[in-house]
């Protein structure tokens, strides 16, 4: 069961740096760094998009119901699921590995 978690929380943890990739691509993004119309990146930002967009909409979501849409023009859903994401790493994982 140990190796298990372990896996599990290996797996949480690269998925924090698939979001910090998201979102460091984003910026370079809109700040025009990338150049988009290269296939490579084309399809690493499509990459990024889909592994991270199922996750980062239902935390959008209620984010801009809780503050109606008024966030200034930036996104805290990668935040919030990091800050989840650790919850559980520490929290969840770690109690689980106390029990078992």
């Amino acid at each position: 069961m140990d190796r298990l978690l372990d896996f599990i929380n290996l797996l949480l943890q690269l998925y924090i740096y698939v979001l910090i990739a998201s979102a460091i691509f984003s910026w370079l993004y809109v700040f025009g760094v990338v150049n988009v119309r290269n296939q490579a990146v084309a399809a690493i930002g499509r990459f990024l998009y889909v592994v991270t967009e199922p996750a980062l909409r239902p935390i959008r979501n209620v984010l801009n119901r809780a503050f109606g849409g008024n966030t200034g023009g930036i996104d805290f859903s990668p935040i919030v699921l990091i800050l989840i994401i650790w919850f559980i790493q520490i929290v969840v994982i770690g109690n689980l590995k106390s029990i078992f």
